[in-house]
């Protein structure tokens, strides 16, 4: 029969304190309400004495989470332990959290003590934290590179005083998997009592390890694990909770475990996280990562569409995606060239599906990605080149005021015209550029993206502009590149109104152009 793994979030406590700027309580209970519905069993809700608004934030958390435990983190000081009781007495259920550094390195250079007082303060604090709820929780700080000895000394002495979750954690992300285990192992073989405590693990992943070290902690025995979403945290990071959740569901007969997570809901958590504390999430991040159910392989994308298990060990719905990415790229098939084509509702015999293939790999080659309006103007066009270019930027100028109103002129080749808008507004620059392209266009375009990049190269600073336009009911999607970042975007939403012009070109009498 599996065994269960408690989940330990501390996304708002270890994820926050490692972000450029604290999030406000409000932005806190909305990621810990998203944690509550993921199925999350403990949440670390934040280190109360380190400041009034932490404090704050622990207690609304604690005043509106109903399922999850709600914990907060304490050294072993009175002071610390008394205000995080206070911020959590609303709370239906809490656990106190109280770490000490372990290591001979923490307890000489950082602490300036020796074991033997590290020893008499955790037991102290532990019996002292006891007063308040029999949910403790004591973490040796660097126990990856604590001694053996002195490992097995302090879990027993505060499993004893009454700790009933030991952390190990590796706090540097210093070990490597055999490492860990290892130690886990260990305990487990040396500590007495240790079995009237849940042993739990906390990864960091300098060395990107975390969730790989977590993972053979559990096949040890651990059975709890801490991490945050998305990995965020000190450093490198923790170990990603999405991850360590998804592997525990697609191994369960190797490791017999299982948790509580509510699969479906790790996308949302994963996007309401990133969003909030203002961290992307790298395209090729596994599970949530924009790449993660996308294929760009012509052979791959064969393949999925014959039977997703070829390329995919779970299927995107499961964690409350509801669709798979066949990229269009220069690298992509015949198949998923005629899958989209299908898509749209044209039937192989409205197109020739060799001639669409090799202008489709001409026109991948110039611009990268395509999308499906792409492949409707190849199939229906035939001047499409001249078309990329039908609108063409001459000259713009942008200029902020005193009052914080923006004025923009932009001047663009129509074809064989020349057209240009001035544009005043106090509603800000991106919304000036597309209402002076809206004017030049006629075309009701609305903004429903935009992501600007900026890179240091050189001598040089460099801004991407990756932009999501929506014309009437459908997508159209634009990048450019420029060291001018409103340069950057005009270019990109350029792009875009061109593919726009080729669209309503082909949908203008839905005429079939045939070879």
């Amino acid at each position: 029969m599996n065994q269960q793994v408690i989940i330990f979030d501390t996304t708002l406590r270890d994820g926050e304190q490692s972000l450029q700027s604290s999030l406000n309580t409000s932005e806190k209970l909305k990621i810990a309400l998203a944690l509550e519905k993921m199925g999350i069993d403990i949440i670390e809700a934040g280190f109360p004495i380190s400041s009034p608004e932490d404090f704050k934030s622990v207690q609304t958390i604690s005043n509106n989470i109903k399922h999850a435990r709600i914990c907060s983190l304490a050294r072993c000081v009175q002071k610390d332990i008394d205000i995080a009781v206070q911020a959590m007495q609303l709370a239906k259920n809490f656990r106190i959290h109280i770490f000490l550094g372990t290591s001979n390195l923490h307890v000489t250079s950082k602490l300036k003590k020796n074991f033997k007082d590290i020893l008499e303060m955790a037991v102290y604090f532990v019996k002292y934290a006891r007063n308040f709820t029999d949910d403790i929780e004591f973490s040796c700080e660097d126990a990856g590179r604590t001694s053996m000895s002195n490992l097995y000394q302090i879990v027993s002495k505060t499993i004893q005083a009454g700790a009933s979750t030991i952390n190990i954690p590796d706090t540097v992300g210093f070990t490597i998997p055999n490492q860990f285990s290892k130690i886990i192992q260990n305990l487990y073989e040396n500590v007495t009592n240790i079995h009237q405590a849940i042993i739990s693990v906390h990864c960091h992943n300098d060395l990107g390890m975390a969730v790989a070290n977590s993972i053979a902690a559990i096949q040890s025995g651990a059975r709890q694990v801490e991490g945050t979403i998305n990995g965020i945290g000190e450093r490198a990071g923790n170990a990603a909770l999405e991850e360590l959740a998804m592997i525990m569901k697609i191994k369960s007969k190797l490791l017999n475990v299982k948790n509580n997570i509510n699969y479906k809901e790790i996308y949302n958590t994963s996007r309401i996280v990133s969003q909030i504390c203002n961290v992307p999430i790298p395209f090729n991040k596994a599970i949530v990562g924009k790449n993660a159910f996308a294929h760009s392989s012509g052979i791959h994308q064969d393949g999925v569409l014959k039977n997703r298990e070829n390329y995919e060990i779970f299927t995107p719905d499961l964690i409350g995606l509801k669709t798979v990415k066949l990229n269009l790229t220069s690298r992509s098939g015949r198949a998923v060239v005629k899958h989209y084509m299908g898509k749209m509702g044209y039937s192989n015999k409205d197109y020739d599906l060799n001639l669409l293939y090799i202008n489709f790999l001409k026109l991948a080659d110039q611009k990268g990605q395509l999308f499906d309006y792409d492949l409707e103007i190849l199939a229906f066009v035939k001047d499409y080149n001249k078309l990329l270019k039908f609108y063409k930027l001459i000259f713009f100028n942008a200029q902020l005021k005193f009052d914080e109103s923006i004025i923009i002129t932009i001047k663009m080749n129509c074809g064989e015209k020349t057209c240009s808008q001035t544009i005043s507004t106090t509603k800000g620059l991106f919304y000036a550029i597309n209402k002076a392209c809206m004017k030049i266009t006629n075309y009701p375009i609305f903004l429903k993206k935009v992501k600007i990049v900026t890179n240091q190269q050189k001598t040089k600073i460099l801004n991407q502009t990756y932009l999501t336009i929506k014309y009437l009911d459908k997508l159209f999607y634009g990048t450019s590149a420029s060291t001018n970042f409103v340069k950057s975007y005009i270019l990109a939403i350029t792009k875009i109104l061109n593919s726009i012009f080729q669209y309503r070109q082909v949908n203008k009498n839905k005429k079939i152009y045939k070879k």
